[in-house]
């Protein structure tokens, strides 16, 4: 044993080396993947059928890993779905399911791959994780035996998860997530009877992973951000575009700079689907961005990336949303408003009419307002300023809370709130701010052709989303998006398990 006062020489010296191999930055990458996809089939195919689609998929998750870690990448991110697709039912898709054990096991399945049963699947994504020294995150699908002794175990007595799993450097599974929030249509898969936080540490930060959907509820995803402060989340998703609001790049842009850590989104890319948008985020916006609906081809992303954003000098400041909104009693001036459809929810609107002025616009306990000056006002485009207070969803219901600049698809004021792509109007400026009623909001500005504004548009600590210089590009939409988890209902489904 070594004496106390040697004892302290080796504990220095110790950490010294650990911050020596640890990193301020990192190289990231995310791919989204054109997803070869299974013929629909209401009966399970035979396991070799399903695993050669999957090697399928493989094969080109297999190139993008190689030439992620030939740029020097540390982590790439793959998307959900993007092993085996989504065409299944509950008996069509068990063929494609392994047993995924705890990561608490120390298991290297490259290395030692008959250790928990057949797993072909985590047995290859190791082994591209080991032989390209890379972190490997990849989404598949988990099976658990159960019996009559647990009274929720379904009637052909196994789980079924959606499945995240994180490969290290070495191909060590150091990370399994099971999707907490399921989609409306992922009836195939069981909801887990708790959620689930999962993180783990690397040289270049603390990580996080969850699914799709996750990122619109309290948990996993704040929880993760705001009690387990990691530094970056990891994103695998089959995002369905939604205009105006839910497209994958701005939303998910967005709630990397509204919660403040690195977003690393990984799309399934299927254009009948509307499926496409992928991108490394930060809190400051996007790093590396990619949206293509003309193409079946996938994309490959890396950018470099602060390992621990919060420590960055460049960290936005803390942010009460509300505060100047509540400064103001209202802006004088027309008080006509209409209502007007984003998808299902009922928004109330307001018409710009002039080329620059100040509008208000309330709904609920939300109050919105606009100051803007437009630089060219075009004849056959119309904006509005809009308001939303209330829950959306049919099935799973969420509150939102949400101030939003708009362009119209056309002059007809009932078009308003339906999708829209394309615009002519540049601003010369705007600034939009609301009482919210949550912390938790998140800045989006979309710009003709669906693209993100990097760099042209800052949060001021009093919650005002502003230009900072005009736009650059014609404005389809400048949204403050507002997440008030405390007022969700009950989810249907999952509580009544």
């Amino acid at each position: 044993m070594l004496p106390s006062q040697a004892l302290l020489p080796a504990v220095v010296f110790a950490l010294a080396a650990l911050r020596a191999l640890a990193s301020d930055t990192f190289l990231a990458a995310v791919y989204e993947h054109a997803v070869i996809l299974p013929q629909p089939t209401q009966e399970p195919v035979p396991a070799s059928d399903a695993l050669a689609l999957m090697n399928r998929n493989m094969d080109v998750l297999e190139g993008a890993i190689k030439e992620a870690a030939q740029q020097g990448a540390h982590i790439i991110v793959t998307p959900e779905d993007g092993i085996y697709g989504w065409r299944f039912t509950r008996e069509s898709i068990y063929p494609y399911l392994e047993d995924i054990p705890d990561p608490a096991v120390n298991w290297i399945p490259c290395t030692d791959p008959s250790r928990f049963g057949p797993a072909p699947v985590q047995e290859r994504l190791s082994c591209m994780a080991r032989n390209n020294s890379i972190y490997v995150v990849a989404n598949i699908g988990d099976k658990k035996p159960c019996d009559s002794s647990d009274p929720s175990c379904p009637r052909d007595g196994r789980y079924h998860y959606n499945t995240d799993v994180v490969f290290d450097a070495q191909g060590k599974l150091v990370a399994r997530y099971h999707k907490y929030n399921l989609f409306r249509r992922e009836t195939q898969f069981n909801y887990p009877k708790e959620p689930e936080a999962v993180t783990f540490e690397t040289p270049f930060g603390k990580f996080g992973i969850f699914t799709c959907f996750d990122i619109l509820f309290y948990e996993p995803a704040v929880v993760l951000v705001s009690k387990m402060q990691v530094d970056t989340v990891l994103f695998p998703t089959a995002w369905m575009n939604v205009l105006p609001f839910l497209t994958a790049i701005e939303f998910h842009s967005a709630w990397a700079m509204g919660m403040g850590v690195n977003l690393l989104s990984a799309n399934t890319h299927n254009t009948s689907n509307a499926m496409t948008g992928s991108g490394l985020f930060t809190p400051e916006g996007p790093a590396a961005y990619h949206y293509d609906s003309d193409t079946e081809e996938g994309r490959l992303l890396l950018a470099e990336l602060s390992a621990h954003p919060r420590l960055s000098p460049t960290y936005p400041p803390a942010i009460n949303w509300s505060l100047y909104a509540m400064t103001i009693k209202k802006f004088p001036g027309e008080n006509d408003t209409f209502s007007g459809a984003v998808r299902k929810d009922i928004f109330t609107f307001r018409e710009l009419r002039h080329k620059d002025g100040n509008y208000t616009v309330c709904q609920g306990d939300l109050c919105c307002y606009l100051v803007y000056q437009m630089s060219n006002m075009s004849r056959d485009e119309v904006y509005v300023l809009g308001a939303f207070d209330g829950l959306h969803g049919s099935l799973i219901k969420y509150h939102w809370q949400i101030c939003t600049l708009l362009k119209c698809p056309s002059t007809n004021l009932s078009t308003c709130g339906q999708p829209v792509e394309t615009a002519q109007t540049k601003f010369e400026m705007f600034s939009l701010s609301g009482t919210f009623g949550t912390s938790h909001v998140f800045p989006e500005v979309l710009y003709s052709g669906v693209q993100l504004a990097p760099g042209e548009f800052e949060v001021l600590r009093d919650g005002r989303l502003k230009s900072k210089h005009g736009t650059s590009k014609p404005l389809v939409t400048a949204t403050l998006f507002g997440r008030l988890y405390e007022k969700d209902q009950p989810h249907p489904l999952r509580n009544s398990l």
